[in-house]
């Protein structure tokens, strides 16, 4: 149901340039000197700077060997099954941290500090399942396993706050993503453009670019879209003559009712007050 295990005690690797696979476990690990190439889900995962990298179940993971280079890693690897999870809170909560999805492809960079705290709680896991097991061990071993997921979830959102390079690029994207949506004619053939289509364009998953939207904006992914909706609304109620309902239509509602509705939720005004006022 757990387990630790040591990089350095794997003597064997297989015969291949690559393998592909797929765990039946959560996986968490740390890697040192892992001159590997990897691949979560269809695309590269970065070990560059980060050593710490986190897998769900049923996901898959694969490794492409340089032959000219001996794989010397050292590090561990904690194994969890999910019914080891099995009627305790973190069975769904787990699920909450963004750093087991595919769309999380880099590594956790530890500081040195960081990298002692998150190994202890693995080392004291160990030594819980490895001692006499009693109606109390499953309990401590959660605990720490929730600790440890806590730790890291910490320590990502301070990875995310130092590379406010690449966050700023995604903030950018999402703009430009948005504008075009909104200038094009997707609005009345698709209507408003949903959180997993602006995902999906940023190569991201929903939970993912929501949380960093959250950190950076303090907004979600759903208010970025109406924001910039409700800044078309205003356009176009201040410079046209279109009607409310044209406007509604135009901006991919079926009902008008609907457009006045969210209008008035975010400016305080319904579009013909706001009309009335500008003009």
């Amino acid at each position: 149901m757990i387990s630790v295990i040591n990089f350095e005690s794997i003597k064997t690797l297989p015969n291949a340039e690559s393998i592909s696979l797929v765990f039946d476990f959560y996986s968490i690990s740390l890697k040192r000197n892992f001159n590997a190439r990897m691949k979560y889900g269809q695309q590269e995962y970065d070990f560059d700077e980060g050593i710490m990298f986190f897998m769900s179940p049923g996901q898959v993971f694969g490794i492409a060997f340089d032959k000219e280079k001996e794989l010397k890693h050292s590090g561990w690897l904690l194994l969890i099954h999910p019914d080891f999870l099995w009627n305790t809170p973190l069975a769904k909560t787990i699920k909450q941290y963004e750093y087991f999805s595919y769309s999380v492809h880099e590594a956790l960079f530890l500081s040195e500090k960081e990298e002692t705290t998150i190994t202890s709680l693995v080392q004291n896991m160990e030594l819980e399942y490895h001692s006499n097991i009693d109606k109390f061990s499953q309990d401590i071993i959660i605990a720490q396993v929730e600790l440890l997921l806590n730790y890291a979830d910490r320590f990502y959102h301070r990875q995310f706050i130092t590379r406010k390079i690449t966050n700023h690029k995604i903030l950018d994207r999402l703009e430009d993503i948005l504008t075009e949506y909104f200038t094009s004619d997707n609005l009345v053939k698709k209507g408003l453009p949903t959180v997993q289509y602006i995902a999906e364009t940023l190569n991201v998953s929903p939970g993912y670019l929501s949380g960093l939207l959250k950190m950076l904006t303090g907004q979600s992914t759903q208010q970025h879209i109406h924001d910039k909706l409700i800044e078309k609304a205003k356009e176009k109620l201040s410079a046209t003559d279109l009607s409310v309902s044209e406007i509604a239509y135009a901006l991919g509602f079926e009902h008008s009712q609907s457009f006045s509705k969210l209008f008035k939720t975010k400016t305080k005004l319904s579009p013909l007050e706001f009309r009335q006022s500008f003009n």
